[in-house]
């Protein structure tokens, strides 16, 4: 999923025109679904759009549910600058979690809902809807915005070939850059076990509780 992405954000400018399920598929960023949704039918949109953005979220939920507080720890810890927001999920969660899960299906809010032990069929339930629901707001902001999506499609267009170039350059610059700092994505999974090693597993996590209402462990 990750080299898709890299994939999406570099190639892009072609794809948006030429290809444009292929480019949700490959990354169903909500920029790439505004671009596309009025060019392509509504029912590949929804179902290839609703694939894509469910793809990542067992992953993060069964993290959560096998992790814990651990898990919690180490997204804390590659994502240093959510870190309050993390802590703030966890403490509506108790509260809120089918809103949240509903309203904001994504890696975070999965996590926690993995970590709180929502039951399996109620997330996948939940997430679903959720998933819906960002596909139909997307789909309303691209046609309430049709003529400057069109025209910034237009231009895209006409400056194909040098913006292509300059995707693909970030990318690359930035694919590199991570590389060189070992912040690659399987680099922050095997962290995770190294969180797991210095996080007391079996303490509670304060303020997440399953859907019994029991304290996590």
């Amino acid at each position: 999923m990750v080299i898709c992405g890299y994939v999406a954000d570099a190639l892009w400018p072609t794809l948006v025109e030429s290809r444009p399920l292929l480019l949700i598929s490959l990354s169903a960023k909500n920029r790439y679904l505004v671009l596309v949704v009025n060019n392509v039918s509504l029912v590949w949109y929804y179902l290839i759009g609703t694939l894509r953005l469910l793809l990542p979220d067992p992953f993060f939920f069964l993290i959560g549910w096998f992790y814990g507080r651990a898990a919690l720890r180490w997204m804390e810890r590659r994502t240093p600058t959510i870190g309050s927001f993390m802590a703030r999920l966890e403490h509506w969660f108790e509260r809120f979690s089918w809103p949240l899960v509903i309203m904001f299906p994504n890696n975070y809010v999965c996590l926690i809902a993995g970590v709180a032990r929502m039951s399996p069929a109620v997330f996948i339930t939940l997430d679903i809807v959720g998933t819906l629901g960002r596909l139909l707001m997307l789909q309303v902001i691209g046609d309430v915005f049709a003529g400057p999506v069109n025209s910034f499609l237009g231009f895209v267009s006409t400056w194909r070939i040098p913006i292509l170039v300059v995707t693909i350059a970030l990318v690359a610059f930035s694919a590199f850059g991570e590389f060189r700092r070992g912040n690659r994505e399987m680099d922050a999974l095997h962290e995770l076990e190294e969180v797991a090693d210095e996080v007391a597993l079996g303490h509670e996590v304060p303020g997440l509780h399953n859907d019994e209402g029991e304290p996590t462990h």
